[in-house]
Order: C-alpha cells, then sequence, then structure tokens
C-alpha cells in the first residue's frame, strides 16, 4: 500500500538548487511524509560552508511552507536535520559542481537520486549567467551523476516551453542537439560559450550596468535567432540537448511543467514565492498597474500547483527507476483539465472587485473590467491612445504647470513601460494556443492507482483533473498570491 512512501526510505537524495522555489517544496515533502529518508544532501550557493547552512535555516526552513514539518517533529526537529540534513557549498556552473574535496567522495559513494532544480527563471536573464546554469549547468550535473556510484536515477527540471512559439499538440519528445525551432543551421552550444566569452572580454572594462544591459540583449538575441522567445526557454533547451546527447547509461528522468502556481493543498492551500508569468498578470490588474488584458481570451493558459509538480517528481522517480529508458514528463494541465486565458481573466476581476488590493496608503485599489487586447495591433493601438499621446501631451504641459502633472506623468509612464516589459515576455504565453500532451503522466497517474490505496493516492495527487479552476483560483491561488507577493 505505501509503494511511493517505501521507496524513499533509506535513500540519499541530493538536491541541487535547494533554495529555489520547487527545490523548497520537494525538501519539506521528503521530510513531512517519509522521516526514514537516509539522508538529504542539499546543495546551494554561498560564498562558504557557514554561509550556505545560514542560507539553509533562514531561506528554508524558517519559510513558513515548512510549518507543518515544524508542528509535525515539534523539539525534535533540530536532532533529525542534524542527522538527516547535510547542506553543502557548491556551484553547478564549475566541475565537480565545486564541492570540498571533503565532502566529495562521501556524495560519490552514497547518493542513490540526483534531483536537479537549479536553474535562473528570469526571462531576460543575463546570456552568460542562463547559460552557465541552465545548460553548462545541466552538462556538470550529468557529468557528476556519471561519478556517483550507487546513482538509481538523475531527474533534471526543464520547462514545457522549450517548445517556443509552436502551437497545437506538443509531444513529450526530446530535443535534438543542435536542432533550431525555425530550422535555422548553426546551432552550437560550444560556440554559444564562445560567443559569450568574447562578448564578455570586449567588454571587460565597461561599467557593471553596462555589460548586464548587453549581455541581457546578447541573450535575447540569440534565442530569437534559433526561434525561442527569451533567454531561459532557450538556455533550458540547450540544457535539455546536452542531457539527452550525452546521458550514456545514466537513468534520466525530464520534467516538463508548465506555469506553475501555488500549493494545492500540501502541505496547506494557497503557499507561493515570487511572482510568475500569469502572476505578473493577477498581481499587475490588483495593484491597478495593468487596466488592460493582452493576449488571446480564447487560449488555454496551462497551470499546474507546485505541489501536484513534485509529487510528479517523486512518483517517476519510484515508478522508473529499474527502467533505462529515459521519459519525459509534461507536468501541466492543459489536455486533461484546461481553462481558457478568459475564464482566468474574469475570475481575477471578480475577486479584485470583490477583495480590494490596499494600496500603500491604505486605500483599496478600485478596478474595473479590463479591455481585452486580443492582438499585437490592438495592443499597439491601445499603448497609444491611453499612454503614449497622454505622455507627449503632459510631457508639454508639465513644464508649464509647475510640477501639478508630474505625478500623471510618472504614473503613466510607468504604467507604459509595465505594459510594454509584460508583453515583451510573455507574448508566448498568451498568444499561442499551445497543448501539451500528457500521455506519459496518463500512464504515470494509472501506475499509482493500481498500485497504491486512497491515501498514498491522495499523499501523491498529481492528477489536474481534481482541480476546481474557479475555486482554486479565488480561494486558494490568488489569496497566496496576494498574501506571499505583499511580504516582498
Amino acid at each position: 500500500m505505501d509503494k511511493f512512501l517505501h521507496f524513499f526510505e533509506n535513500k540519499s537524495i541530493l538536491v541541487i538548487g535547494a533554495t529555489g522555489f520547487l527545490a523548497k517544496v520537494v525538501i519539506e515533502k521528503i521530510m513531512r511524509v517519509q522521516p526514514e529518508v537516509k539522508k538529504l544532501y542539499l546543495l546551494l550557493r554561498a560564498v562558504d560552508s557557514s554561509s550556505a547552512l545560514h542560507r539553509f535555516n533562514t531561506e528554508v526552513m524558517e519559510n513558513e511552507l515548512f510549518k507543518v514539518v515544524r508542528e509535525k517533529y515539534g523539539a525534535k526537529l533540530d536532532s533529525i536535520i542534524k542527522e538527516k540534513v547535510s547542506v553543502v557549498c557548491g556551484d553547478i556552473t564549475r566541475d565537480c559542481l565545486g564541492l570540498e574535496t571533503s565532502i566529495l567522495e562521501e556524495v560519490f559513494g552514497q547518493v542513490d537520486i540526483i534531483i536537479n532544480s537549479a536553474a535562473t527563471t528570469n526571462f531576460d536573464e543575463r546570456y552568460d549567467i542562463a547559460l552557465g546554469i541552465n545548460t553548462v549547468g545541466a552538462a556538470n550535473v550529468l557529468s557528476f551523476a556519471k561519478k556517483c556510484r550507487k546513482l538509481r536515477t538523475l531527474l533534471h527540471v526543464s520547462t514545457a516551453y522549450v517548445c517556443g512559439e509552436k502551437e497545437g499538440l506538443i509531444p513529450e519528445t526530446p530535443l535534438k542537439m543542435g536542432e533550431a525551432l525555425n530550422m535555422t543551421p548553426g546551432l552550437n552550444i560550444d560556440m554559444e560559450k564562445k560567443i559569450v566569452d568574447d562578448n564578455l572580454r570586449s567588454l571587460h572594462s565597461a561599467p557593471e550596468n553596462h555589460i548586464k544591459s548587453m549581455m541581457r540583449e546578447l541573450g535575447l538575441q540569440r534565442a530569437r535567432k534559433y526561434g525561442w522567445p527569451n533567454t531561459y526557454t532557450f538556455t533550458k533547451a540547450m540544457g535539455e540537448m546536452m542531457l539527452e546527447q550525452f546521458k550514456e547509461n545514466i537513468h534520466l528522468i525530464i520534467i516538463r511543467p508548465t506555469i506553475i502556481t501555488s500549493t494545492f493543498k500540501q502541505p496547506f492551500p494557497g503557499w507561493t514565492e515570487g511572482v510568475r508569468t500569469i502572476d505578473a498578470f493577477i498581481i499587475g490588474f490588483g495593484t491597478g498597474k495593468l487596466t488592460c488584458y493582452p493576449g488571446n481570451p480564447k487560449i488555454t493558459l496551462d497551470l499546474i500547483p507546485v505541489d501536484m509538480v513534485v509529487n510528479a517528481m517523486m512518483v517517476s522517480i519510484a515508478t522508473h527507476v529499474y527502467k533505462t529508458t529515459p521519459m519525459i514528463y509534461h507536468v501541466g494541465s492543459s489536455a486533461s483539465n484546461p481553462i481558457s486565458y478568459l475564464r482566468i481573466r474574469d475570475i481575477n476581476t471578480r475577486f479584485f472587485i470583490e477583495n480590494p488590493w490596499m494600496s500603500r496608503d491604505g486605500k483599496p485599489v478600485i478596478v474595473t473590467r479590463g479591455t481585452q487586447l486580443p492582438t499585437k495591433l490592438a495592443i499597439q493601438i491601445y499603448i497609444n491612445l491611453n499612454y503614449l499621446i497622454p505622455i507627449k501631451i503632459l510631457g508639454v504641459v508639465k513644464a508649464a504647470s509647475f510640477g501639478y502633472f508630474d505625478r500623471t506623468y510618472i504614473d503613466c509612464s510607468r504604467k507604459v513601460k509595465f505594459l510594454m516589459r509584460m508583453i515583451d515576455l510573455f507574448s508566448p504565453y498568451i498568444f499561442f494556443n499551445i497543448v501539451f500532451d500528457d500521455m506519459n503522466m496518463e500512464k504515470l497517474k494509472s501506475s499509482v492507482n493500481e498500485m497504491c490505496g486512497d491515501i498514498e493516492n491522495e499523499i501523491f495527487n498529481f492528477d489536474p483533473k481534481s482541480i476546481n479552476w474557479d475555486d482554486y483560483l479565488i480561494h486558494t491561488h490568488i489569496p497566496g498570491l496576494v498574501k506571499y507577493s505583499s511580504k516582498r
């Protein structure tokens, strides 16, 4: 009955990127449901071991996500952590993940499972940073995994949006080395590294802000040259290529989540951290920064709660540990329980009309039903009429108004800047109708139903059909987003 719970008993697990959003939920889940895990090696970036431990204590264990774990174990928690958890300082952009020699041999000899969730998820990240973490980092983790003598599984967290701006049904198939989405020839990862190095050398004496700006622009240029919309999806795609090309006999699982949202049920509903993709529109509308909804209202937006992603990860590890064929899983909802952008818009509008966001001066932000802008042309017309023309007029008259229109001018400028950035970054998700094939996930769900009882099915639920979207968004996700984003 406890097949999946039992599997993780007496296993040593290396979690890479331990302070990340997804990794926190993985760590919490293991600590809460399987305290008999042998060892949790948690790799995170820090200047030294003491700094790594400090980051773990403050960013992980003190996080509200762990309140159920703290309540469950009480005074015993410190001794459990001391026995079960080993925080290691490392860097996946370096050979052997930058681990100190003193811990390296221990990890090589003990680790059964590696979960790599380290990533930079900024869509327009500096190209040198994104390439180093998302692409080179993935290859370094694979090289490290090959040296782990007891390793059973390497699970790599990617993103469903490595497909770029394709429309229609997207299969759970691997990416081929050097194959561009737009069929442009010449994609070569070694050459991409050289381009980064050459650009950094040419910019070595420039101010840091200029280097940052130029490296961001370089990432977007390289991504769009080969058919990806942003640096994030481009570098994640190249990371997958590296894994597929050089995996050899490593038992590899690639998880491709869609748009990850707050917890559905475990350890409690509504926990989240940061603002991702659709959340930027939700918060932008609620705070009054966004008075419109750019994008095609008829498309499906693929949302999946973070605890369901983690459950799918754990079940996939336990189910496929003895199989040699690499597996790719789309973890999303568009195929089995789709929700349209229009429906999300209506739910969001209703929520903030009934529960207005409180501004810094303590006054409620008044929202009205936002204007839907279904095409890029409609967006440009809207921006011109509502922002660019008024800004030009205000720019002329504010000089003669002794500052009377200064606040209006600044507010209008901020809103148009916010809207244009949102459209630039998120257009692949609000204009393209994508459905992610999840046949592999369906087979995985069937195996859970066949092998487990009701209790374990509930513990490891990752079935999006169990989500009532109206209820989840109104009573769980948006309130959680308001709660946690307002703390930022």
